[in-house]
C-alpha cells in the first residue's frame, strides 16, 4: 500500500478538560481530494493548526511528507499552501503586486516572482483583474487571489480551511472547479475542511465526518452509504400528477397488501414504499390497474445528507 502522505495517529488536543481532539487517526493518500466533515467547533480547524506545527499536540504523532511538524514547523509550511476561512491582503496594492511580494518572500528572485504570480493568476482566472487593487476584489475574487497565493510555493499539499464561506453560488461552483482542476493537472493533495455537505460529496473522493474532536466514519461515500445501510428495506419513490383521491387510496391499500411491502407514505403526491426486494415490476402493476398516472419513480439511493444525518441524530455525539 502506499504511504500517506498525511499521517495522524492517535492525536489528542485538550485545552485544560476540554478536549478538541480526541484519539484522532487519519490517512491522506497522494493525489487525493479529502474532505474533513463536521460542524463549527468539531476541531478541523484545531487538527489543521496542528499539522502545520502552529499548535502543539498534547498526545500522538504526525507526519506531513516525511516532516514531523511539532519539530520543524518551518520545514512542513514548505510542503503545505493554506488558504484560510478569511485571507489578508493588502488591499491599496494590487493583485499582482500582493503575488509578487509574497514570491519574493518565499525566496524567489524579482523577475521569477513577476513570471510566477502572472502564472498563477491566469491559472485562478484573474489575469484581467492583476493590476486592480485587491480593495476593489469581489469576495470570490480574493478568495482565488489566496489560492494563488498558495501555489506560489509549489507545494505538494494544499489545505482549505472553509475556503466557499460567504461565497455566491457561481463563486463556489468555480472555486470548487478550480480545486479539481488543481488536484487532475497537477496532482496535488487536497483537505477540504467544512460544514457544507454538498460541497464535500461534489469534489472529494474520500470524507472524515468530524465530530466532537472524533472521526467517527471515514471512507468514499458509497462506502459508507452501504456499511450504514446495508440492512436498510429498498425504497421507491413515486410521483403522480393525480388528484383522484379515491383512485389514490385504492393503489395505496393494494400496495399495502403486497407481501413484499414493508410500508407505504404517500405525502404531496409523493409515494415512498419500502418493500424487501429491488423489483418494481409490481409496484408498477398496481399503478397501471389503479390508472394512477406515475410521472417519475426511482430507487432511492443514500447519499451525505443521510450518512450526516445518521451520527447526528444522536446528540450525544
Amino acid at each position: 500500500m502506499d504511504t500517506p502522505i498525511i499521517d495522524l495517529k492517535g492525536l489528542h488536543k485538550s485545552y485544560g478538560k476540554h478536549k478538541a481532539v480526541d484519539g484522532l487517526d487519519l490517512q491522506i493518500y497522494k493525489g487525493e481530494i479529502f474532505g474533513l466533515l463536521g460542524p463549527n467547533g468539531a476541531g478541523k480547524s484545531t487538527t489543521i493548526l496542528m499539522m502545520m506545527g502552529l499548535s502543539e499536540a498534547s498526545a500522538g504523532h504526525i507526519n506531513i511528507a516525511g516532516i514531523n511538524p511539532q519539530r520543524n514547523p518551518i520545514e512542513v509550511k514548505r510542503v503545505i499552501g493554506y488558504l484560510p476561512d478569511n485571507i489578508g491582503f493588502y488591499e491599496q496594492r494590487s493583485g499582482r503586486e500582493n503575488l509578487e511580494l509574497i514570491g519574493r518572500l518565499n525566496g524567489l528572485s524579482t523577475e521569477e516572482a513577476r513570471e510566477k504570480a502572472y502564472a498563477l493568476l491566469q491559472k485562478v482566472g484573474l489575469d484581467k483583474v492583476a493590476d486592480k487593487k485587491v480593495g476593489t476584489y469581489s469576495r470570490g475574487m480574493k478568495q482565488r487571489l489566496g489560492l494563488a497565493e498558495t501555489l506560489i510555493k509549489d507545494p505538494q499539499i494544499l489545505i482549505l480551511d472553509e475556503p466557499t464561506l460567504g461565497l455566491d453560488p457561481t463563486g463556489v461552483k468555480e472555486f470548487l472547479h478550480l480545486i479539481q482542476e488543481l488536484n487532475r493537472s497537477q496532482q496535488l493533495t487536497v483537505l477540504l475542511a467544512s460544514h457544507h455537505l454538498h460541497q464535500v460529496e461534489e469534489v472529494c473522493h474520500r470524507v472524515g465526518l468530524f465530530v466532537a474532536g472524533r472521526l467517527v466514519a471515514e471512507g468514499d461515500i458509497q462506502q459508507l452509504a452501504d456499511q450504514l445501510f446495508a440492512n436498510s428495506h429498498p425504497t421507491v419513490l413515486v410521483s403522480t400528477d393525480s388528484t383522484d383521491k379515491e383512485k389514490i387510496k385504492k393503489a395505496e391499500d393494494m400496495l399495502i397488501a403486497q407481501e413484499s411491502v414493508v410500508s407505504v407514505d404517500f405525502r404531496d403526491n409523493n409515494f415512498t414504499i419500502q418493500h424487501t426486494n429491488h423489483d418494481t415490476l409490481p409496484i408498477m402493476d398496481i399503478f397501471l390497474r389503479t390508472q394512477v398516472p406515475v410521472t417519475s419513480l426511482q430507487q432511492r439511493t443514500y447519499g451525505l445528507d443521510d450518512i450526516y444525518s445518521f451520527y447526528f441524530k444522536d446528540s450525544s455525539i
